[in-house]
């Protein structure tokens, strides 16, 4: 299925789409804003026209990773976008009207033309970005669960496959260890995470199924493992794990 990008801003929204393959990003037009649900509607009959209903938006973060107000507007606009039946994912868009900027000023586009074209240009670059990175994926290739904060065991040696270094076992906050198998520790806009795989059998977890978590620091400065609730947040580091371990494969 084809990926619809918005690039929102407060007068334009630029919009492109995927090939029928999904490899490369193409544009399309530019939506003169005039209010949430006319331009909903514009959306919503460019997804009947490439028969999708997948969209991502462009985050405009701000350099340190922040979200201000023009990214809270984005998350509005994404949300009305979700009440109209379209699944929503975001991808940071920091620098991408710099870069299509750029090209437009190397083609010698005229002044007067540029408004024209550049917000669709950035959306091409924003939906590249997320294609190159893996595209669009299921989320039952990353999971939210299990739920809550969980602790590293002081047990270690309880039922543990002592010739695997990479095995680890967590507590979650009723008691119950499960041992994962731990894949990566990377860190993404200055927060570190975990990447697991369930060794034990776990309820709704299939096998090979990965894990995320964000570790924390508790009242007495111990490591904890939060499950990471915000799904923008959770296909961000997924990305990143994917980037480093197919750097990892290369070398």
């Amino acid at each position: 299925m084809r990926v619809i990008c918005l690039d929102i801003g407060e007068k334009r929204i630029g919009v492109a789409v995927t090939d029928p393959l999904n490899l490369t990003a193409q544009a399309v037009e530019t939506i003169w804003t005039k209010g949430f649900e006319r331009d909903a509607q514009r959306v919503l009959e460019l997804c009947g026209q490439y028969e999708t209903d997948r969209v991502l938006c462009g985050l405009p973060l701000n350099m340190d990773g922040s979200e201000g107000f023009q990214a809270q507007r984005c998350r509005a606009f994404a949300d009305y976008l979700t009440q109209k039946g379209l699944e929503i994912r975001f991808q940071d868009e920091r620098l991408s009207t710099k870069q299509a900027r750029s090209v437009l000023l190397e083609a010698d586009v005229r002044r007067s033309r540029r408004r024209d074209y550049i917000d669709q240009l950035a959306a091409t670059y924003i939906l590249q970005g997320f294609m190159d990175a893996g595209g669009w994926r299921e989320n039952d290739d990353i999971k939210l669960y299990p739920k809550g904060v969980w602790h590293m065991t002081e047990n270690m040696n309880h039922d543990l496959d002592m010739e695997r270094e990479d095995i680890v076992e967590l507590v979650d906050e009723d008691g119950n260890a499960v041992r994962f198998e731990h894949l990566m520790t990377l860190e993404h806009e200055g927060k570190p995470y975990i990447c697991l795989v369930p060794v034990d059998p776990m309820e709704d977890v299939e096998e090979d199924e990965l894990v995320i978590m964000r570790i924390e620091t508790d009242a007495d400065g111990n490591d904890v493992y939060a499950t990471v609730d915000d799904e923008a947040e959770l296909d961000s580091v997924f990305e990143k794990y994917l980037e480093i371990a197919e750097a990892d494969e290369d070398e």
